[in-house]
């Protein structure tokens, strides 16, 4: 941007009468700290007002927006070894666009960071949102109607209303989207007629008339209903990998499957390969022996589904996949969750992709909100697995469920992770967990109380259990409850 452009837009925002949402006026204030948390407050704001750009810009007085120069120099501020702008970008989610100029105003040194707005999900700083309320900078989370209004004024450029493909004609729609298995899957009738189907479809927001025999399928149409992705070439992509290996690495892959259907009309059929490439376990009933699959089919439903919903569509070449180990499951998608990996079990679920999330639930692919995480913890524990390990990389979402281990097996990580899990369970069913609901959870014989009050000293070392108020001084007698209860 030139020089003489960046003039024009600066007096256009020194006229303002006020600092505004979008905006925020500053002299020499240079803590990155600050300056990512207002990035992200201004981004918001400008995704929630459809603005098309915000501004932080120094060396302006706030109040009555005089040029005072600045000494701030954004380019040679460094945090460590790192530049400034680099360190930004890194704790920045989604990766933003900001620019940095520096300008001559009035014989002064003006520096102004242009930032673009959110687009598909809130941004956040240092996994935190924040928002602009009036002139203040406040966390997202402590402002429930800017957060619900921001979610509102995203989703309307979300990916799922996006165009997968232009201006067809309706029998291409026909041949492209597998509508038979679409309304059996929503629960409706199938209409009378090309035009009645033409027009359900319509209804449900899947596709949209542009003309005289003329449609265009959204994303959301043709991610969850068609008949085969690589026919859009928009989502090939974004088909579902499952993968086996051999053993406990990824040396020697065995088969690798990629998912051609749309998610929903493909869902059951993914299962039941998945079910069909786990190992099991012999079960021998009282007449019959059975081959019983070692993760629980909930488990794997759940997961696998939250992988789908809550991926990031707007992070190109990737898409969600399945890994099968020897010895783990490992379920991937892109995308870094919304919520703290330690609060999947108790916190409302928030997903990037609301209309695709809707539209999963009411076809009963996904758990009704805030119930789906719990089942499938309690059916690990029902089977007596080791706590699955939801983890966030830098740009992707992964849980590991692994195959069976003895107490001697598991390394204090996973004795950790299933006592805190187990500390959820029992509070989210309105109880509490003791040293011997933990000794039943984790196959703990019942003398050995000690092994359980290790593990729940260990937890609470790590910060995620705590000892409830029940005035008891004995080991055996206490009830833990999780961090945040």
């Amino acid at each position: 941007m030139t020089d003489e452009r960046l003039q024009g837009i600066l007096t256009d925002l020194r006229r303002l009468p006020k600092e505004v949402e979008w905006v925020e006026f500053k002299e020499n204030k240079d803590d990155p700290q600050e300056i990512g948390e207002y990035i992200s407050a201004l981004a918001n704001s400008a995704g929630l007002l459809g603005k098309n750009v915000a501004w932080i810009v120094w060396g302006i007085k706030d109040h009555n927006h005089d040029v005072v120069g600045t000494t701030f120099k954004p380019r040679q501020k460094r945090i460590g070894n790192e530049e400034m702008e680099n360190w930004l970008n890194h704790l920045l989610y989604p990766r933003l666009n900001f620019r940095i100029h520096e300008l001559e105003v009035e014989g002064k040194t003006v520096v102004m960071f242009e930032i673009d707005p959110a687009i598909d999900t809130p941004v956040r700083f240092s996994g935190e949102e924040y928002i602009r309320v009036g002139s203040y900078k406040k966390k997202l989370r402590d402002v429930p109607q800017k957060e619900k209004a921001l979610w509102a004024a995203l989703a309307k450029g979300s990916f799922e209303s996006g165009i997968a493909m232009r201006s067809i004609r309706g029998q291409q729609v026909l041949d492209l989207i597998d509508y038979p298995e679409c309304f059996r899957l929503l629960g409706l009738p199938m209409p009378d007629g090309r035009t009645g189907i033409l027009d359900q479809l319509a209804k449900e927001g899947l596709i949209e008339s542009v003309g005289t025999d003329k449609y265009d399928i959204f994303n959301i149409g043709a991610i969850l209903f068609a008949y085969s992705l690589d026919r859009f070439p928009s989502l090939d992509r974004k088909r579902i990998r499952v993968i086996e290996y051999q053993g406990k690495d990824r040396v020697h892959t065995m088969k690798e499957q990629e998912g051609a259907k749309g998610y929903a009309v493909g869902f059951e059929g993914l299962i039941s390969y998945i079910n069909g490439r786990l190992p099991s376990n012999e079960e021998i009933g009282q007449a019959l022996r059975r081959e019983v699959p070692i993760y629980p089919e909930i488990a794997i439903r759940e997961l696998v589904a939250n992988a789908l919903v809550h991926q990031d569509f707007s992070i190109s070449g990737t898409g969600p996949m399945v890994e099968i180990f020897k010895d783990r499951m490992e379920i991937t998608n892109p995308g870094l969750p919304l919520i703290d990996l330690l609060r999947f079990m108790d916190e409302q679920p928030r997903s990037r992709n609301e209309i695709l999330a809707k539209k999963m639930r009411r076809m009963k692919i996904v758990e009704e909100r805030g119930t789906g995480i719990d089942k499938t913890i309690t059916q690990i524990e029902f089977f007596q697995l080791p706590a699955p390990d939801f983890q966030a990389t830098t740009t992707h979402t992964k849980v590991t469920m692994f195959a069976p281990k003895t107490l001697a097996q598991m390394d204090k990580g996973d004795r950790v992770r299933a006592c805190y899990q187990h500390a959820c369970l029992r509070w989210l069913a309105s109880d509490r967990m003791s040293n011997a609901s933990l000794r039943e959870r984790l196959a703990i014989g019942k003398g050995n109380y000690p092994m359980a009050t290790k593990i729940l000293n260990e937890t609470i070392e790590a910060g995620l259990i705590r000892i409830a108020d029940t005035g008891s001084d004995s080991n055996r007698d206490r009830r833990y409850i999780p961090y945040w209860a």
